[in-house]
């Protein structure tokens, strides 16, 4: 026999698990939706940054002493305005030094013309004379080339940034004097994945939404990159942005529409139950909770599109998911509608 503390144990442990298994009996409280088609858009948003329609740094092209500086930070000046000029004095005596030598050869040359004329002289020596107003000629193009050099101009109309010189300071070609940029209009330039390539066309417009008040706006495509790149898969895309420019440089979300299906069964995302072989939903049928087996397509926001595995009238689980067991008995305590879920 055993012995009496013994079975004092057995009959409470006993007495403790007749509850867990009246409890588990129980059906499970849940709340369905019922499975039916709908329309679904697909909207792909991509990164996308603002860059100025022009934008240029202002480097001198040759070294020498700043002698004039006209940079007015933050304000607009028109394309051909002199903004910086460089110390010039040598080349401008270059160029005057060949301005007399070249009159000199024109004189020698148009008199030996006259003797060449009379026989006085022979080819040859004419020859040299026209060579030699030639080379003049040459070396003044060159020195003007250089003079034009030391003249910084604006190359379009557009806003000046920050200096970054003062007056007097000696600057090379790799010196930033400042920057120009062309910001009544600007462009967008963001880059989607190679599967998208086809839906983008030139004159093709998107959504683009900023960061300073969240409102959405047109942005037309004017140009593309002509290869992916190698690397990311990834296609460059160019648009331009319709009316008021913002910032050069902020970041942009930009929204294009990839086309959408019209007979969709859509569930919220939180019925999907994610597994290592493959997603599930749980269906209600003649009352216990069947699992199915799915397979999901688009996305939008809070739902998921069913392209396999369920039929327009099932009774989808949607609270309570957790709980169900496989054939386990169920109790819809109510139909809840996708728009529940999805706003």
């Amino acid at each position: 026999m055993l012995p009496l503390a013994m079975l004092v144990l057995l009959a409470c442990k006993s007495k403790k698990e007749q509850p867990k298994q009246a409890a588990g009996n129980q059906p499970v409280v849940v709340d369905v939706i019922i499975a039916s088609t709908s329309s679904l858009s697909n909207t792909l948003e991509v990164n996308g940054t603002v860059v100025a329609n022009e934008a240029v740094e202002l480097r001198p092209e040759i070294s020498g002493r700043l002698v004039q500086l006209n940079l007015p930070e933050g304000a607009s000046v028109k394309q051909g305005t002199v903004l910086a000029k460089i110390n010039d004095a040598d080349i401008a005596a270059t160029l005057e030094k060949t301005k007399v030598q070249l009159d000199l050869a024109e004189k020698t040359e148009a008199r030996l013309k006259k003797l060449l004329a009379v026989s006085g002289i022979n080819q040859s020596d004419y020859d040299v004379a026209l060579n030699q107003v030639n080379s003049l000629k040459a070396d003044m193009a060159v020195t003007q080339a250089l003079l034009d050099k030391a003249v910084v101009r604006a190359p379009f109309s557009g806003v000046l940034g920050l200096r970054m010189v003062s007056p007097g300071a000696y600057v090379t070609s790799a010196t930033v004097l400042a920057t120009l940029q062309q910001t009544d209009q600007v462009k967008i330039d963001f880059t989607l994945p190679e599967m998208y390539a086809s839906l983008i066309e030139k004159g093709r417009t998107v959504t683009v939404q900023t960061n300073e008040n969240n409102t959405l706006r047109k942005a037309r495509i004017i140009a593309t990159e002509p290869q992916i790149n190698a690397t990311t898969r990834n296609l460059k895309v160019r648009a331009v942005l319709e009316g008021k420019a913002i910032h050069p440089g902020a970041f942009v979300k930009v929204r294009l529409e990839t086309g959408g299906r019209s007979s969709s069964i859509l569930v919220p995302t939180n019925a999907i139950i994610p597994d290592a072989k493959a997603k599930k939903v749980v269906v209600v049928r003649q009352g216990k909770g069947v699992f199915v087996d799915i397979e999901t397509g688009l996305r939008e926001a809070g739902a998921a599109e069913v392209v396999k595995g369920l039929a327009v009238g099932d009774s989808v689980v949607v609270t309570g998911v957790l709980f169900v067991r496989p054939k386990s008995p169920v109790k819809v305590r109510s139909v809840k509608k996708l728009s529940d879920f999805t706003q």
